[in-house]
């Protein structure tokens, strides 16, 4: 395989946080010296900084370990492998089915700074629960990933906004070889059915360049663990004529397709100036079910003198649940160059632009308003996020006589615009038609599209600088300090952060450390000014309401505020103090560890509003502004600054690496405890919120993780453990529902190197067919387990996988 000369300056160009690394690659160094002698870049700026060595706990995956998963959602992948890290399934929950929100230690998804190469990652254009909007980590594909650092501490002083619970930085793959994959799977019951390709293709630029695409497609069939709805079988009895899908509605996982695409190039301009140019596209489709229409209880099936000679059994005799889809696609390109001038002055100049769209479309459905004039299909509208990042930092590495190292100094600026629109769907979609006077549900029925009241742009810029100081004061003591200042447009005033970090080492083979810092997350133009209105079933009456998210700074925010005891408020960001302290270990017979523990205070935690219930005067006033579905509007929330939490924990890490018997075997062991409390706020009053806040996620995760290679064999064993959690439902009481205990899966495979070119591996994840308890009070529904699951509650996944490399 070819090596440029220049590899030490070539692997900066990809990492973009540090200035040189040593010309060794990471695939190629000692399988011992992966675990604490790992270099890292992320969480300091100063060169060859290792995982020993660093103040804060970082998590350092590498392209093996994430490529042993079967799913092509990165989220997935991260979930499975970092316990302070969740991810919920959530079928049947909008756009969130698609983009799926995760969390680190616990804290909201936009929580969480993800970037690539060093680089800030753009959000998705979706908001999920509470209005989270963080970046949509399936658009990236995982045979394009050299190796991942999680930093789990606060980094707001360093990296800038979003940076309350760590940092996921990606590094891409730089490799000069061509290699690719085929992968089959499937669910035990049938269903599931994966098919993903992928090629991985690296090229030489001349003595000190080189260029690496990567390439995949996936193409997914949907799930469904449902039985029929109670409902449906009373209507089957009485209406034994009509042939009634069993069952009419199906919880699981969406059908979808997708074409990934990235590529990371360098170039040596000069001996001391370097260029780099890295990107991304992404295409894709999916669909999932809505709840079931009952043709017996569903308004959109009444029968009045405005449509005569319509009736809507005619169309669909046994009911029907709305089919929502979603057009995604995603872009990005970042490039740049950086150098070093004679004083060791480094400096790297970059700019980044990137986009995600998602445009939704409803089939099966029916604008009931329209009676026989309306379509069956709709184009709902489409949500887009854009983000142009321009960057400018120096580092400068330098002896003070009162150091024992060389001090380390960074500084820099940074501009960034965020655009966000909102274009509307087609007329059919939003449309108040005149069946809308005698009570027939106006807009596409499970999701109205978005109006032209309700769409338009909006954007919001932000400028930063920063100072970040690393100290060496001697040789077991350093001393890191950074400070930011950033100053947003659309909001308050300049908000400045801070951070302080320390290291001692007591002997070569054990540290102490802990950090202070100060963070914030700035809402984004999507949370400020978007609307939207959505369509819900209560669980107890199992009728269709409809409500509507509206912006706090917008007229339906001034009629609610008009009664006397509510006051919608403007958003403003929200602020965190985070500690951490622990200490880390290794020792030359293969053995290492880490345990940390942390507080994280968020204060103006983001959240979504009480829903208050509309009186018929207030449902009018939302009827004259144009909104639509307005007259079914039964009641409105908004985005609010609404509470404060604290959230403690522990992480701790243990890892091992030994010959036995003419092979080798690497263990590790990983373990979180993550308790957040709410302070105060609105939801200290109210148990049933607070409830769900607190305890909707394990408090306790923990995965052990067992590798042999033994000549051309490779065996893998995982055993994921999730605590208890507590699940709740949408009733229009809102009461807690159910506790779920302790789950455990174990995942297995077993890898073959047929030739020095081909391999096979043969795997299954949760291979004991394991299930949670069934959520007992969503049954009704056709649900047998929670939506809400932080865990894939489809079963067994069985999988194959061919993989070359040349």
């Amino acid at each position: 395989m070819f090596v440029p000369k220049n590899i030490s300056r070539l692997v900066h160009l990809c990492c973009g946080l540090t200035t040189v690394f040593p010309a060794v690659s990471y695939a190629q160094a000692n399988e011992e010296s992966l675990v604490m002698e790992s270099l890292i870049v992320t969480g300091t700026r100063r060169a060859e900084r290792t995982l020993f060595d660093s103040s804060a706990p970082i998590d350092v995956l590498e392209s093996q370990a994430i490529t042993n998963t079967v799913s092509e959602d990165l989220t997935d992948t991260l979930a499975q492998l970092i316990p302070s890290y969740k991810v919920q399934r959530l079928p049947m929950a909008d756009g969130q089915v698609f983009v799926r929100p995760a969390t680190l230690r616990g804290l909201s998804p936009d929580h969480t700074l993800v970037m690539i190469n060093g680089k800030r990652r753009h959000r998705s254009a979706l908001l999920g629960g509470n209005g989270a909007q963080g970046p949509d980590l399936a658009q990236i594909p995982s045979s394009a990933i050299k190796r991942i650092e999680v930093l789990r501490d606060g980094a707001s002083a360093q990296y800038g906004s979003d940076a309350i619970a760590g940092v996921i930085n990606i590094i891409l793959d730089d490799s000069a070889n061509l290699s690719g994959f085929g992968q089959y799977s499937q669910y035990s019951e049938g269903d599931g059915e994966n098919t993903r390709l992928g090629i991985k293709g690296g090229t030489a630029l001349g003595d000190d360049g080189f260029m690496t695409a990567t390439f995949e497609y996936t193409d997914a069939n949907k799930t469904s663990r449902s039985r029929q709805r109670p409902d449906a079988i009373e209507f089957v009895t009485n209406h034994p004529e009509v042939d009634v899908p069993n069952p009419v509605q199906n919880w699981g996982q969406p059908e979808s397709e997708s074409i990934r695409f990235m590529f990371n190039s360098g170039l040596g301009l000069t001996k001391s100036v370097l260029a780099y140019l890295f990107g991304s596209y992404g295409s894709g489709e999916g669909v999932s079910d809505f709840n079931w229409r009952n043709p017996d209880s569903t308004s959109a099936f009444n029968l009045t003198d405005v449509f005569p000679d319509f009736d809507l059994r005619d169309t669909y005799p046994a009911g029907f649940s709305p089919q929502f889809g979603q057009e995604d696609t995603d872009s990005s390109l970042t490039g740049g160059v950086k150098g070093e001038w004679s004083n060791g002055l480094r400096w790297d100049l970059s700019a980044g632009y990137g986009s995600n769209e998602i445009a939704y479309n409803m089939s099966n459905s029916i604008n009931a308003s329209l009676g026989p004039n309306s379509p069956t299909s709709f184009d709902i509208g489409t949500l887009s996020q854009s983000e142009l990042n321009v960057n400018l930092d120096f580092n400068y590495a330098f002896q003070l006589a009162s150091m024992f190292d060389m001090t380390s100094v960074g500084f820099g600026l940074e501009r960034r615009k965020e655009t966000y629109e909102v274009k509307e769907g087609e007329l059919a979609s939003y449309q108040i038609g005149p069946g809308a006077s005698v009570g027939l549900p106006s807009g596409s029925n499970g999701f109205p599209g978005f109006s032209p009241e309700q769409s338009g742009e909006s954007s919001q810029s932000s400028s930063s600088i920063y100072i970040d100081v690393e100290l060496p004061f001697s040789e077991s003591f350093t001393l890191g300090m950074a400070a930011r200042y950033e100053n947003f447009s659309e909001y308050g005033t300049g908000t400045t952060t801070g951070k302080l970090s320390g290291r001692y080492e007591l002997n070569d083979n054990l540290a102490l450390r802990a950090t202070l810092s100060t963070g914030f997350r700035a809402p984004t133009p999507a949370q400020l000014f978007s609307e939207r209105t959505y369509q819900g079933l209560d669980t107890v009456t199992l009728n269709i309401f409809t409500n509507g998210r509206f912006s706090p700074e917008g007229e339906v925010a001034n009629i609610i505020s008009n009664r006397d005891d509510v006051d919608i408020q403007q958003l403003d960001s929200e602020d965190s103090t985070n500690f951490s302290g622990g200490i880390v270990y290794r020792n030359a017979g293969g053995f290492n560890s880490s345990i940390d523990f942390y507080q994280i205070d968020v204060d103006n935690r983001f959240g979504t509003s009480q829903t208050f219930t509309l009186t018929a005067e207030e449902r009018q006033e939302l009827i004259a502004l144009g909104v639509p579905g307005g007259e079914g509007i039964t009641g409105v929330s908004f985005f609010q600054n609404d509470f404060d939490t604290r959230s403690r924990g522990m992480d701790l890490v243990v890892g091992y690496t030994s010959s036995v018997a003419d092979g080798q075997i690497n263990l590790s062991a990983s373990f979180n405890h993550n308790k957040t409390e709410v302070l105060n706020g609105s939801l200290v009053g109210n148990d049933t919120t607070r409830i769900r806040f607190e305890e909707n996620l394990p408090k306790n995760t923990a995965n052990f993780t067992a590798n042999y290679t033994l000549g051309e064999l490779a065996f893998m064993a995982r055993i994921r453990y999730y605590g208890e959690w507590t699940d709740y439902s949408f009733n229009s009481d809102g009461d807690i529902h159910q506790k779920f205990g302790g789950e455990f899966f174990t995942d297995l495979s077993a890898n073959y190197q047929i030739t020095p070119v081909l391999s096979v591996r043969l795997g299954a994840e949760n291979i004991f067919d394991a299930y949670p308890d069934e959520a007992d009070y969503q049954a009704n529904r056709g649900l047998i387990y929670s939506r809400n699951a932080p865990y894939d509650t489809d079963g067994r996944n069985v999988y194959i996988r061919m993989n070359f490399s040349l």
